[in-house]
């Protein structure tokens, strides 16, 4: 057992000095030979229902304690402890300092890892070739989601957030198969056209839509909700849904929606069909690791999807997809995920080997996932990606205090909002106007304006919103803004009075704004030949929301949490990924890192992944 980093001192106990270079080992390193480990049981006389597995959890423990004893001798952060030689337990049970009847020490033998992380007749074991196939698994469909998020009461909070096209094909999919969902969504179509363009009390039926409007609701459905209030159109829209044939509600919706762009239309949503640029009877899936090992150079990937998963993000990737018919192109989204918290990409869109094969296995393929279809996935998933953004703002809104302020920075031709209390991100939009509902969910909270490039206008747009914020940024002439008096150039919205002490705060928020672009916008891109950033920005999102809630987890106690110093902590943790049947195991090496994360609960199992097939993702140590 190694645990490199440590300078060369005389052995104490039970442990020997490895000298310069002594055994094999390098210089610098501890290698304990032998090492007493005494459990004491307090109170009844049972070991247990399982003994092995105690003696079990004090291997796990061992890197651990080891490392604690040597604190003074290591490095700050301490090694990554790794058990590289077969080890011998041997168990004496003693009683009050003597040895007890019955039989003489038992000596258990542990190889490095397999033996004790895949015992027989659990999954992963020699057995497991004699055991039935499992069921193919498949992915929940849009109705479950759409059916969840009514029952958290969130489903009109994320209609609200979604475009119209995105309305569209989630509609076109659940006409049919779930029609009081449909209706839901018919109603927020409906809602917005009546709010964009009233139609007047009399006008004559089959009258042409104004350039620029939507056309006006047929005579039928027109006279069905005239006078109703907001709150009845789910249920007048149902009574309509069921008393109309499939083609009138289609012509419907395509109508309220603008004119009907086939390109827009998400595949097989306008009655089947092979989704474009892809071949017909292929998919990702198809090529999915059942079986073998395979060492990455960072487990950083796989330590986003339990995060993910508490908000119920990972949940909604499946059905999400599933409603373009999408489903089997799962893995691609899992690679453009990884490649944000793998190695930078240099010259805009190259990158290193070693990250193709990690994302590869993040997503379990087989390396090199072609850009060739992470560019053609970008095109094809348009329409599912505000579902999976509003799903993961929705979350990060529910929990922030409206005391705290939020943080706004310009970033790749947007606007990127994020909670600064944990940097946990919200929203990137292409201008100002798309962050409001975001910012009245989160209470209308003071903002405070980063540098960054800003899109034209956007002072002018937050400040007409009633926006508190407070901003160095130089505004243009006629933006409505006043100077404030302070040390250095600042400026608020006109008519506001906005909180002076948070400007003491705007330079150590900016500086973590700028780190936060730098690291997962600038320096690394998931798509990077993709016409459309769509897929870029949410995934990520998604890694900024992983990484956040790791530091989070781990160090809110002892400094401001912020996401790329858990970029740059993990990203060199290696790990062992084992693909089975049924799971898809990660093992990590033991020492501080392991135990950080097993502490905070960020190595706990995560059931039904995706882009897994189904397969439960594991982490283990060794």
């Amino acid at each position: 057992m190694n645990a490199p980093t440590a300078p060369p001192t005389d052995g104490t106990g039970e442990t020997g000095r490895t000298g310069g270079t002594g055994d094999g080992g390098e210089p610098g390193e501890i290698t304990v030979r032998r090492c007493t480990v005494t459990v004491v049981r307090r109170g009844g006389w049972s070991w247990g229902p399982e003994p092995r597995g105690l003696i079990r959890q004090v291997v796990e423990a061992l890197p651990e304690l080891l490392a604690d004893h040597f604190a003074e001798r290591l490095a700050a952060g301490g090694p990554d402890v790794e058990i590289t030689e077969p080890l011998t337990v041997t168990v004496r049970p003693v009683r009050s300092g003597r040895p007890m009847a019955g039989g003489p020490p038992v000596e258990v033998h542990f190889a490095p890892v397999p033996v004790v992380e895949h015992p027989v007749g659990e999954p992963g074991s020699d057995a497991e070739s004699f055991a039935a196939a499992p069921d193919p698994w498949t992915a929940p469909g849009a109705a479950a989601l759409f059916a969840e998020l009514a029952e958290r009461g969130e489903l009109d909070a994320l209609l609200a957030l979604l475009p119209d096209t995105s309305v569209r094909a989630y509609f076109l999919v659940l006409l049919g198969d779930d029609d009081t969902a449909a209706a839901r969504l018919l109603a927020e179509l409906v809602g917005r056209a009546l709010a964009a363009d009233p139609p007047p009390a009399h006008s004559p039926r089959g009258e042409a839509a104004r350039p620029g409007h939507a056309a006006p609701l047929p005579e039928r459905l027109r006279a069905a909700v005239a006078g109703a209030d907001t709150a009845d159109l789910p249920r007048l829209l149902a009574d309509f849904l069921a008393s109309a044939d499939r083609e009138e509600a289609v012509r419907l919706v395509r109508s309220l929606a603008g004119p009907y762009d086939p390109g827009a239309e998400p595949p097989g949503a306008a009655g089947g069909g092979t989704p474009a640029g892809t071949t017909s009877g292929t998919s990702t899936t198809a090529g999915a690791r059942t079986s073998g090992e395979v060492r990455v150079w960072s487990a950083l990937p796989f330590l986003l999807a339990g995060p993910l998963a508490r908000i119920g993000y990972l949940d909604a990737i499946g059905p999400a997809l599933t409603g373009i018919e999408l489903a089997d192109e799962a893995p691609l989204f899992a690679a453009a995920l990884a490649y944000k918290v793998l190695g930078e990409t240099t010259r805009g869109w190259r990158r290193a080997e070693r990250d193709t094969e990690a994302a590869a296995a993040f997503a379990g393929l087989p390396p090199p996932v072609a850009e060739e279809r992470l560019t053609d996935f970008a095109r094809q998933v348009g329409p599912a990606l505000p579902v999976l953004d509003g799903v993961l703002a929705l979350s990060v809104c529910r929990g922030h205090d409206p005391a705290d302020p939020l943080l706004l920075t310009g970033a790749d031709g947007g606007l990127l909002l994020v909670d600064a209390h944990g940097m946990f991100p919200i929203a990137w939009t292409s201008e100002a106007a798309g962050l409001l509902p975001h910012w009245e969910s989160c209470g209308r909270p003071s903002v405070l304006l980063c540098d960054g490039p800003l899109p034209p206008g956007t002072l002018r747009d937050l400040a007409s919103a009633g926006m508190q914020f407070l901003t160095s940024v130089r505004p243009l002439r006629g933006d409505p803004v006043a100077r404030l008096p302070w040390r250095t150039p600042l400026w608020a919205a006109e008519g506001t009075a906005p909180d002076l002490r948070l400007a003491a705060e705007l330079p150590a928020h900016a500086q973590r704004c700028a780190d936060l672009v730098a690291v997962l916008v600038t320096g690394r891109r998931a798509v990077p030949l993709a016409r459309d950033g769509g897929l870029e920005r949410t995934v990520t999102l998604a890694a900024a929301l992983g990484l956040s809630t790791i530091a989070w987890t781990l160090w809110r106690d002892r400094e401001t949490p912020d996401p790329a110093p858990a970029l740059h902590r993990f990203a060199d943790l290696e790990a062992t990924v084992r693909f089975e049947a049924t799971a898809v195991r990660v093992r990590v090496p033991m020492g501080r890192r392991h135990a950080d994360l097993r502490h905070g609960g960020l190595l706990a199992d995560v059931p039904d992944v995706a882009w897994l097939g189904g397969r439960t993702l594991t982490f283990s140590a060794g």
